[in-house]
């Protein structure tokens, strides 16, 4: 079996690849099957994997000299999150879990400190908080269930649907890889092929703790990319009703404390494809092009001039303590609380 490596100069991470990995066909509706739902004894295997590969569990999965901390630490990820959520909400299943099973709808900012918690705790946190925060997910995921409420895209109405499906997992995890590449992008220096493959390559790490078996995923970055594409484009996806609702509220800060500036609704609404532009009813208004322009000129010298303190996401900041044998400070606390809703990662020691 070929393999390909993740290279740092505190670890190295072998990362199995199937070789039965081909290009996908055209996406098709996903639908509830046995064979598609992740155990908990492949979550288990791909922990002891991960745990025999690693050096120093106190870094986590990745550690100081990944890329992976390198893109995640910035808070320019708050400029994708939009996006990520958006796109989230374009497949049927996400949008009527979410409807069914949280309080998106009343409390939006709780649904962005529960998906920060748990992929900053993954990527920042020790390897124990790693996969605590991936068991947990996977318990999670096993009670969301339920009935699509309408006939969207290629979903019928009253059709089933589990979170616990390879399908809809790599989905979300694929909106947060690229979403994050985009937002980095919009601020600091382009990533090089090299670099966007060696993002991918560890990323398959925190895939297997979503519950992604390798034989999943798109081999390289190139089918990273293939793959969004043919999801863009595919009857996989489609806004629904509740899902129109649900991004209207997001984007307008509806139920938050976070006031939402129209450049970003501007920026996010750029970064959609236009198919979902159109379907989430944010095509209109004549000014929106020139606000994103606008907002692309500014944003990188803004934001690269940031003292650390705000520039740095909390959890980095408390990772880098951690490292230096120190609790987190004050202003790390505060930084947590915006960004995961408490004022340390999960699941410490």
């Amino acid at each position: 079996m070929a393999r390909s490596t993740v290279n740092s100069a505190s670890k190295k991470i072998d990362l199995p690849i199937g070789s039965e990995q081909t290009k996908d066909p055209m996406e098709q509706p996903h639908r509830v099957h046995p064979s598609s739902e992740p155990t908990k004894a492949d979550l288990e295997k791909h922990i002891a994997s991960v745990t025999g590969q690693m050096r120093r569990p106190i870094e986590g999965l990745f550690g100081s000299d990944s890329i992976t901390w390198r893109i995640n630490r910035e808070s320019a990820l708050f400029l994708g999150a939009g996006r990520a959520a958006l796109l989230q909400l374009a497949h049927p299943w996400v949008a009527a879990a979410l409807d069914q099973h949280s309080s998106l709808m009343a409390k939006p900012i709780e649904r962005f400190h529960g998906t920060f918690r748990v992929v900053f705790t993954m990527i920042f946190g020790t390897s124990e908080q790693a996969f605590s925060a991936a068991r947990a997910l996977y318990h999670l995921h096993t009670r969301i269930t339920g009935q699509v409420p309408e006939a969207v895209a290629g979903y019928a109405r009253g059709s089933r649907y589990e979170a616990l499906q390879v399908p809809a997992l790599k989905w979300v995890y694929a909106t947060l890889i690229e979403s994050a590449v985009i937002a980095y992008e919009a601020v600091l220096s382009p990533l090089n092929s090299d670099e966007c493959e060696r993002y991918y390559a560890e990323s398959k790490v925190l895939a297997g703790l979503f519950g992604l078996p390798p034989s999943a995923l798109p081999l390289d970055w190139r089918g990273f990319n293939a793959y969004i594409k043919d999801m863009f484009e595919s009857q996989a996806l489609g806004v629904s009703e509740v899902a129109r609702v649900m991004g209207q509220r997001i984007m307008t800060g509806a139920g938050s404390w976070i006031p939402i500036p129209r450049w970003y609704r501007a920026l996010t609404a750029e970064w959609l494809p236009p198919r979902f532009r159109k379907e989430f009813a944010f095509d209109s208004g004549p000014n929106r092009g020139s606000s994103a322009e606008r907002a692309r000129r500014w944003l990188p010298r803004v934001y690269r001039n940031l003292p650390h303190a705000v520039r740095f996401v909390g959890p980095y900041q408390e990772a880098k303590e951690r490292l230096r044998g120190q609790s987190p400070g004050l202003i790390t606390r505060r930084s947590n609380i915006f960004w995961i809703g408490q004022a340390r990662m999960p699941y410490a020691p």
